[in-house]
């Protein structure tokens, strides 16, 4: 009945525009180019104001038969290699068929928009099935479109804003052989996983630069991500969380020391005055940086250290468990960087956005910190540990595509080229 109801609107809605389109030519026979242009934009306007009028806020979530991925199906869970073989099947099914079409580039097709290349993307949305396939005007980016660019950029990890700027072209124009070859890479992945992974745990998707929370089967709390550069990758671990530091000093890795300190000096040197970063010797004497040569490596023999406060690099938090690669989860005052596509900026640790949430939920079961006494030990700028009783299961992993159990397979970006992919380079 849904769909004969779509049906039925897109006809209608059809009907609409070219009556409009008619009116309007009529109404400027004999007017400038301009008169018309105006027209045909009203005409569009109308257009997707009754469809606004007829479907309501909510229509992408109420009145259509494609949903929204749920934001409470963890991407771990024994049950993900099934549903990925699943979709595994379907991408077959696409590839065999002849995948999707490549859409040419075109200057942020958003709602509103007519323009060549909305035809070719309502074919790639409907074939993936981000888009049902009645209804609407073929060149016309209306509020269906809309909401399916909406649901693809969900799938893909991307900024959600409907609108088909590069970073989600790029997206849209990976072939679905690369695909299905992702999907099919990352079950052998994921059936590591298809264990007991603990009632609660911690996962940290690398690629997706997210972190979940899991408690019981169902993301309790998820957070955005930043993780290692490409060229200074976070590893895979499996571990178990169990210190929090409120207020941490930070001392800085020798390979940092070596790699940005050196040369930061080099370039500015009251950086780590400025910066309220302290040196060391090896008997615990404090040195002044004008007594290191920076122009050798004489500095990787100190230890620096950072004083906590607003400006530390690690920020108000420190999430510790034991790992071969001296890693670790923090805060940070870049608050920025959470807002971007592009989430791969540190030298092999993760920062979490709103990572006292994280923690009041980590310190649930620690008796003595409930969420007032971690806020004043935050508050108070004093330094504070807290054991994690018990600890808990913490898996950093590196899975570029899945599906859940609602059966929405999702993609990310292989940032750190472990697909054995290669480039892989848009038809667009």
């Amino acid at each position: 009945m849904a769909m004969e109801r779509d049906g039925k609107s897109g006809i209608e809605r059809r009907g609409f525009l070219k009556g409009l389109a008619t009116g309007a030519a009529a109404g400027a026979a004999g007017a400038a180019l301009t008169g018309r242009a105006g027209a045909q934009d009203q005409a569009l306007e109308l257009l997707i104001q009754q469809q606004r009028d007829e479907l309501g806020e909510g229509f992408d979530s109420a009145s259509r038969t494609i949903h929204m991925p749920k934001a409470s199906l963890p991407t771990l869970s024994p049950g993900t290699p099934q549903t990925t073989e699943a979709a595994i099947g379907q991408y077959e099914g696409i590839v065999a068929r002849g995948g999707w079409p490549a859409i040419p580039p075109a200057d942020k097709l958003r709602l509103g928009v007519r323009h060549p290349s909305v035809a070719p993307l309502r074919q790639r949305l409907i074939i993936a099935g981000d888009l049902e396939a009645s209804g609407g005007v073929a060149d016309v980016f209306d509020s269906f479109v809309e909401a399916a660019v909406r649901r693809f950029q969900v799938r893909h990890g991307l900024t959600v804003d409907g609108v088909v700027r590069e970073p989600t072209l790029r997206a849209l124009n990976i072939p679905a052989e690369v695909r299905l070859s992702q999907l099919k890479t990352n079950l052998v992945r994921l059936r590591t996983f298809s264990g007991s992974l603990g009632n609660r745990f911690v996962m940290v998707n690398l690629p997706a630069a997210l972190i979940e929370a899991v408690e019981n089967g169902t993301v309790v709390t998820r957070h955005i991500a930043v993780v290692g550069k490409p060229d200074r990758p976070s590893p895979d671990i499996q571990s178990k969380i169990v210190e929090i530091n409120f207020n941490p000093y930070w001392t800085v890795p020798v390979s940092i020391v070596r790699r940005d300190l050196i040369p930061k000096m080099q370039a500015e040197p009251d950086y780590l005055t400025k910066n309220r970063i302290r040196i060391f010797d090896p008997h615990k004497n404090e040195l002044q940086p004008e007594q290191i040569n920076w122009y050798s490596e004489e500095a990787v023999n100190y230890e620096f250290k950072q004083d906590p406060g607003s400006f530390n690099s690690l920020g108000s938090i420190r999430i510790n468990f034991p790992n071969p690669h001296q890693v670790y989860m923090h805060d940070t005052p870049l608050k920025n960087l959470f807002g971007e596509d592009f989430r791969f900026h540190s030298s092999g640790c993760v920062r979490v956005q709103n990572v006292r949430e994280l923690v009041n939920w980590l310190l649930s079961t620690t008796p003595g910190w409930s969420r007032s006494e971690i806020d004043q030990a935050i508050r108070n700028a004093e330094r504070k540990d807290a054991r994690v009783t018990p600890p808990v299961p913490l898996y950093w992993v590196y899975v570029t595509a899945w599906a859940t159990s609602d059966g929405i397979a999702q993609f990310r970006e292989d940032i750190y080229n472990r697909d054995g992919l290669g480039a892989v380079s848009n038809r667009g």
